[in-house]
């Protein structure tokens, strides 16, 4: 019989700072584009804020955010709920929002949390807030969490 210990699996982004998950997460142009700034990075879960535009509003009389923003965030909040699991973000399978109201000028806030890490499969969720705290949109997403393939030679 083999003695050996198996070492626990270390998750990929567990020893990453703020400040480079920061850069991980804004390294992609629509995603600085969004305004994100990462607030605070838990083992299961991610709260992200992002800074309203202009150009998210798709109502000039009522000013109120493109519902496609909202989605956006509900996405990007679940998908990098995984960073400390993961180190990376990680392609969408399948999602769903619900909206609970408007969003009007402001900056948003995005808390994201783990729902299952799975090897091939995992499921997060987020919620999106305005500055008072009122819940805006929310929904929970299917990702792709596979590891990737090792650099060809």
């Amino acid at each position: 019989m083999n003695d050996v210990k198996k070492e626990p699996r270390k998750d990929a982004g567990a020893d990453l700072t703020l400040e480079q998950i920061q850069e991980i997460v804004t390294r992609a142009p629509f995603h600085k584009w969004l305004g994100l700034k990462v607030i605070a990075v838990h083992d299961d879960g991610i709260e992200l804020k992002a800074t309203w535009r202009e150009e998210w509003m798709v109502n000039v009389d009522r000013r109120y955010t493109h519902g496609g923003i909202l989605a956006t965030l509900v996405d990007l909040g679940a998908d990098w709920a995984m960073v400390r699991k993961l180190g990376r973000g990680v392609p969408t399978i399948d999602m769903r929002v619900d909206y609970h109201a408007i969003a009007l000028p402001g900056d948003l806030t995005i808390k994201g949390k783990i729902v299952r890490m799975g090897g091939q499969f995992s499921t997060a969720e987020a919620s999106i807030y305005d500055a008072q705290g009122k819940l805006l949109a929310s929904g929970r997403g299917t990702y792709f969490t596979a590891p990737p393939p090792p650099p060809k030679a």
